[in-house]
């Protein structure tokens, strides 16, 4: 091979394909000189110097190169770790804006630990282009069609969090070279059930490429979740049905899943990088300008900040690591097509010093951004640095992963006192967090389960975890999971312990689908999906964290159930308010859009909220008192509901409120039931009535008979 090279361009960074040639950006402020090298097909490699250098870019063009050209860099200069610089021409580096790469990091290679202290570290002189992946030279044309952005407004989201492999590797209609992979979630037996279940949006776990960190490597696993980010601009080759189609494939699946009116929001993971802390490897930003893409402790520069547990945390002060994460960003937006973006441990991002601030560089721009602010965006809003948890505090634009959401409808369905208080906010979209700064209901995103800890099923079923098969002695993953085994610990035969537990995943569901805010569901909690104890499967990439398509009849009575609550939420608008509830009358309406009710039918007081004892409450949810018109300018009403929850371990009977609430009322479900097809029996209640619930359970009534006087409400259109 022989290859000349033009001056070029220092922008756009990465590897541009014009059709003639390629033209290849690095930004390194601290390095002294960059080589590109070319790969051929048989992986020999030939060395061109890129000489010109605008604004610390350092550019070439070289003609005749053609899309699929796999290359990489050796980029040097100083080698002083203890002043933050690991320069090292010897060493292969991958492309930060790479759109596409081929091959894994050789665990026997560049990610080998360094021997000894920090202070002995050397500069290793051995060539280890053989143990690094390459980028590829990417040509971006792809025929969309039609196809359009569903753009679902956000208080009708229903968000379904799931993993490309885990979700199709076992699906029994998906053809066995698509399991596991892009195409798999674009074949329409996929497609099916995410449209059967009534999601609207689709949030995957990382997508971008990604690499297992030496320490699980050793353990003879990988990193499913895939949380390791390698490449912010290349879709994970894990995925691709076939080497270097990742980026089609991806495109692909895409378009199919918005023909189907579904959404793809991708979890991102930009506080941090595979490359680790100080005993790392140095596979891509280390070597290309380390000092500039990460945060070193300011008095050994030899160490890393780290407020993600993985070792680094990527330097959010210097405005080209902001640019780099824009750029990514930007480019998933608007060449791939994603609908928006799930930021792992987002106040990572948030940190101007050591602390979180909501006015940071990120925000900001995010904030102005034409393209961006355009985006679902959802922060992950924690991180494990001092003053991390940050759940209500981020910007306008932003909706929050609510973690009190989950802590305190988990405590309350486990029977534990002193939830009521803080259960009454949660249900009601949380306005003690969102509505200070301007923001709506749809600001919280709610859920019971994530990826990360135990599924629904196991929530009911263990109250110790069991990672005794991630090969760390069961040291790992959360100790706290506000979880009951119903009286017995594991799986069991007994059938009342099975009964108990099946309804309790009801009322969990129901919990979750019918309060204020934005739903999410978590991948086979619809299925009745166990990891056998499990809470923290990041590494097992097997039968524990793929979903089992083979339902018997509980697991396909969960899903009926789950089908059945996310439906009756799409039908009814009082269950996806545009506005914060007041407990008030709205302007046409003859009843507050919100009230509670003890036991007795008689509204709620101040004295029994601050009851810790209490384990069963009730509300009615107005249906006339809404608030808000539809597209034609027309008032939206719909019709109105009593919810009643019982969490303790005895019966309890509320009686119905006088007819002031209602003249009648019918049962639409009770999670006694098995079946909520069923659960209703048609049954007719009454103001004064007494209504048994159960231990552990929720009944729903709805308003056949308006409050005496006035009208029925008309059903709004769905």
């Amino acid at each position: 091979m022989s290859f000349s090279v033009r001056p070029g361009r220092p922008g756009p960074l990465g590897a541009t394909f014009d059709g003639h040639g390629v033209n290849f950006a690095l930004f390194s402020e601290n390095a002294r000189a960059v080589t590109l090298c070319l790969f051929d097909d048989a992986g020999r490699e030939e060395r061109v110097a890129l000489r010109e250098r605008t604004a610390y870019v350092w550019h070439g063009y070289v003609p005749g190169l053609v899309a699929g050209q796999r290359y990489g860099y050796r980029v040097d200069g100083p080698y002083e770790p203890a002043a933050g610089h690991w320069f090292n021409p010897n060493k292969l580096l991958l492309d930060p804006y790479a759109r596409a790469i081929d091959g894994k990091a050789d665990q026997r290679g560049p990610v080998r630990p360094y021997a000894g202290r920090p202070e002995e570290q050397r500069k290793d002189e051995r060539d280890d282009a053989a143990f690094v992946p390459r980028a590829i030279v990417v040509n971006d044309g792809f025929d969309w069609g039609a196809s359009a952005r569903p753009d679902v407004p956000w208080p009708d989201t229903v968000v379904y969090e799931a993993h490309v492999k885990g979700m199709t590797m076992l699906h029994p209609e998906i053809p066995n070279e698509h399991r596991g992979t892009y195409l798999g979630l674009a074949h329409p037996a996929a497609i099916a059930h995410l449209r059967g279940l009534g999601v609207t949006t689709l949030e995957l776990l990382p997508v971008h490429e990604c690499m297992t960190e030496p320490s699980v490597a050793a353990r003879g696993m990988t990193n499913y979740w895939g949380y390791s980010t390698l490449g912010f601009f290349a879709p994970d080759q894990r995925f691709a049905s076939r080497p270097g189609a990742q980026v089609t494939e991806f495109k692909t699946m895409v378009r199919a899943l918005h023909d189907a009116g579904i959404e793809v929001v991708l979890d991102v993971v930009y506080n941090h990088t595979c490359e680790g802390d100080h005993v790392g490897p140095a596979l891509s930003l280390r070597g290309i300008d380390n000092h500039t893409y990460y945060r070193l402790k300011p008095h050994n520069p030899m160490l890393f900040e780290d407020y993600s547990g993985c070792g680094n945390a990527l330097n959010m002060l210097h405005p080209q690591v902001l640019k780099l994460i824009m750029d990514s960003l930007r480019y998933w937006v608007t060449e791939m097509r994603v609908d928006g973006f799930r930021f792992d441990l987002a106040s990572t991002l948030a940190r101007e010093a050591s602390s979180v601030d909501k006015l940071s560089s990120f925000f900001d721009i995010i904030h102005q951004d034409p393209v961006l602010s355009n985006v679902k965006l959802i922060a992950e809003p924690w991180d494990l640095g001092e003053g991390g948890y940050q759940v209500g505090n981020f910007p306008v634009l932003w909706t929050e992963w609510n973690g009190r959401f989950r802590d305190t409808v988990r405590r309350f369905w486990r029977g534990e006192a002193g939830q009521i208080g803080d259960l009454g906010f949660r249900l009601t979209g949380s306005s003690d967090l969102y509505e200070d700064d301007g923001r709506h209901p749809h600001a919280s995103i709610n859920f019971v389960t994530a990826h990360d800890g135990f599924t629904l099923r196991d929530l009911t079923t263990y109250e110790k975890k069991r990672n005794q098969a991630n090969g760390e002695e069961n040291r790992d993953g959360w100790d706290d999971n506000a979880s009951w085994n119903c009286g017995v610990e594991g799986e069991t035969g007994d059938p009342m312990v099975r009964r108990v537990r099946a309804r309790q995943q009801r009322n969990l569901l129901a919990t979750l689908l019918l309060s204020q805010g934005v739903p999410m569901i978590t991948s086979g909690d619809e299925l009745g999906k166990t990891q056998a104890g499990n809470n923290n499967a990041f590494c097992q990439d097997n039968e524990i964290s793929w979903l089992d398509w083979r339902l018997d009849d509980a697991r396909k009575s969960q899903l009926a159930w789950a089908t059945a609550l996310v439906a009756l939420r799409a039908r009814e608008p009082v269950f996806r308010r545009r506005s914060f509830l007041r407990g008030e009358k709205v302007a046409g309406s003859l009843s507050k859009d919100v009230a509670w009710f003890r036991r007795d039918g008689e509204e709620m007081t101040l004295t029994e909220w601050q009851k810790p004892e209490r384990a069963a409450i009730a509300l009615l949810l107005a249906g006339d008192a809404l608030g808000w018109a539809d597209e034609t300018g027309r008032e939206v009403v719909g019709d109105s509901f009593l919810l009643l929850m019982n969490a303790s371990r005895e019966e309890v009977v509320f009686r119905v409120p006088s007819p002031a609430w209602g003249e009648t009322w019918e049962l639409v479900f009770d999670t006694d039931e098995e079946r909520f097809e069923t659960s209703a029996r048609a049954t007719v209640v009454e103001p004064g009535d007494n209504r048994a619930l159960v231990p552990h359970s929720v009944v729903l009534l709805r308003r056949t008979a308006p409050v005496r006087g006035s009208w029925r409400p008309r059903r709004a259109a769905t």
